[in-house]
C-alpha cells in the first residue's frame, strides 16, 4: 500500500505549483513562505531536541502549556513547531517563545519528509490530535526518532476510513512509539489500529493558561458596558439563522441584549451578515470597530485568535457544530472561562467532554429555541462562573502534569 501512497504523494508534488498558486489566490497560503511546504527554507539548518506538529489553531492552542513547560528544560536548546494553516502561523507569532520557532509542515512526500528530517534533525517527534502521516512516520522510524501522539483523537469515521486498508493502517499506526489519547473512545480505536504503547493522561484542552493582559481587554469591556451579552461560538452554516431567531425572542425580554457570534470559519462573514439582514437584525463586525448602538443585535467576530476575550466577558456560550450533523466542536475553551455551555444534540466527536460538563452541571443540550431562550435568560447573570473556572483549572493542571511525565521519558 505504501507503493500506491507514494504514487499519490508524488503526483501531489508534481501538481503542487498549481495547487499553491490557487491557494495563494484564495488567501489560504502564505505567498512569502509557501515554499517551506516543499522544504525550501530561509532559516538556518539546526539540530532540534523536540519537534511538535500542531496542524491548526485548535491543536496549537492546546499544546502551548506543554511548550512553555518544555522550554524550562535546560536540556532543550531549541524546539521546532510546524503547522499547516496561515491562521495558526499568525497566532504563533504572537506567542513570543524563547526557544521555539515555526516552519510549515511539508507535503507528506517520501523525498520531502526525508529532507525535512535531515534538515531539522529532531530527536523526538510529537504529533498533536489526529495527525497521522505515513511517509513522515516511516522516515522517522528509519531514523530511530520516537513518535509521540499527544492528545490523540480518533473518531469512528476516521477509524472506518483507515480500516478500508487494514494492513496499511496496522503498519502506519504500528510505528507510533507512545500514544496519549484524549478520551476513552480513542484509546479503544488505537488498540484496534495496532498501537502498542498507550498511556491515558487525559485531554490537554482541559488546561489553558490565560494571558491576563491579552484577555482583559478594557476597550472591549467598555464597548459592551451598557449591554447584556452572551456568546455563540464555532458556529456552522445554518446555525446562525437559528441563533438569529433565538435572538429575536431574547430581545423581547431585554432590549439591550447583544448576541456575539464567533463563526468556525470567518470567510463566511458576508453570508452570515446577509442571513441576519434577512431576519431584520442589525449586525456589526469586530473588524469594523464601529460603536455599539441601542439597535445593535449581532456582534460578529470576524478575526481569529481572540475568542477568549469574549468568553472572559460572557457567562453563557452556545457551542456550534451541534445543531447540524457535524459532530460538535470542543466546548472546553469557553468552559475554562466559567461559561455555562449550551449545545445541540450532535456532539459525538466530543461526547466525553460534554458528559463531564453535564456531570458538573456546566452544560445543557437542546435544539429548542424556547428552551434555549429560558436557560440563557436564567444564566445571563451566572454566579457560578468563578467556581466553574476553579473546577476545570484543577483538573487541567493534573492532566498537563501527567502528559509531561510521559513525554519527558523520551527527551533524553
Amino acid at each position: 500500500m505504501y507503493f500506491f501512497y507514494a504514487i499519490l504523494t508524488n503526483l501531489a508534488l508534481l501538481l503542487s505549483p498549481f495547487i499553491f498558486i490557487y491557494r495563494i489566490l484564495k488567501g489560504k497560503e502564505d505567498p512569502k513562505r509557501f515554499q517551506e511546504k516543499i522544504c525550501i527554507y530561509s532559516k538556518k539548518k539546526t539540530k532540534n531536541k523536540v519537534w511538535i506538529h500542531a496542524a491548526s489553531i485548535g491543536e496549537l492552542m492546546s499544546v502551548i502549556p506543554v511548550i512553555k513547560e518544555l522550554e524550562k528544560n535546560k536540556k532543550i536548546k531549541s524546539i521546532i513547531i510546524t503547522t499547516t494553516t496561515i491562521s495558526s502561523a499568525k497566532i504563533f507569532t504572537k506567542l513570543r517563545f524563547k526557544k521555539t520557532f515555526h516552519v510549515y509542515f511539508p507535503l507528506d512526500n517520501n523525498l520531502l519528509t526525508k529532507r525535512f528530517i535531515n534538515y531539522w534533525q529532531p530527536e523526538t517527534a510529537i504529533f498533536v490530535d489526529s495527525e497521522i502521516w505515513p511517509n513522515m512516520y516511516k522516515n522517522l522510524e528509519i531514523n530511530k526518532i520516537p513518535i509521540i501522539i499527544l492528545n490523540a483523537r480518533i473518531v469512528k469515521k476516521t477509524l472506518d476510513r483507515w480500516q478500508i486498508f487494514p494492513s496499511f493502517a496496522q503498519e502506519v499506526f504500528g510505528k507510533i512509539t507512545l500514544a496519549l489519547p484524549s478520551n476513552l473512545e480513542t484509546l479503544k480505536y488505537l488498540k484496534q489500529l495496532n498501537v502498542r504503547n498507550i498511556r491515558v493522561a487525559g485531554n490537554l484542552k482541559y488546561y489553558g493558561e490565560k494571558n491576563v493582559k491579552e484577555i482583559n481587554d478594557k476597550h472591549l469591556k467598555n464597548k459592551f458596558n451598557n449591554s447584556k451579552i452572551w456568546c455563540a461560538a464555532s458556529t456552522h452554516k445554518n446555525e446562525e439563522i437559528f441563533l438569529g431567531k433565538l435572538h429575536k425572542n431574547l430581545k423581547k425580554n431585554n432590549q439591550l441584549l447583544i448576541t456575539i457570534i464567533i463563526p468556525r470559519h470567518i470567510n463566511r462573514t458576508p453570508q452570515i451578515i446577509d442571513d441576519m439582514n434577512r431576519l431584520g437584525l442589525k449586525t456589526i463586525t469586530h473588524s469594523s470597530k464601529l460603536k455599539i448602538k441601542n439597535d445593535t443585535d449581532i456582534y460578529l467576530v470576524d478575526s481569529y485568535g481572540i475568542s477568549s476575550k469574549f468568553y472572559n466577558l460572557t457567562n453563557i456560550t452556545f457551542v456550534g457544530g451541534s445543531l447540524v450533523p457535524h459532530g460538535g466542536q470542543n466546548p472546553l475553551e469557553p468552559a475554562r472561562f466559567g461559561n455555562f455551555i449550551i449545545n445541540g444534540p450532535n456532539v459525538n466527536n466530543f461526547r466525553e467532554i460534554y458528559l463531564f460538563l453535564v456531570q458538573h452541571k456546566m452544560s445543557l443540550t437542546t435544539s429548542s429555541i424556547l428552551k434555549m431562550e429560558k436557560i440563557i435568560l436564567k444564566k445571563l447573570n451566572n454566579k457560578q462562573k468563578k467556581q466553574n473556572i476553579e473546577k476545570i483549572t484543577k483538573i487541567g493542571k493534573q492532566i498537563l502534569d501527567k502528559n509531561l511525565l510521559y513525554i519527558n521519558k523520551y527527551i533524553i
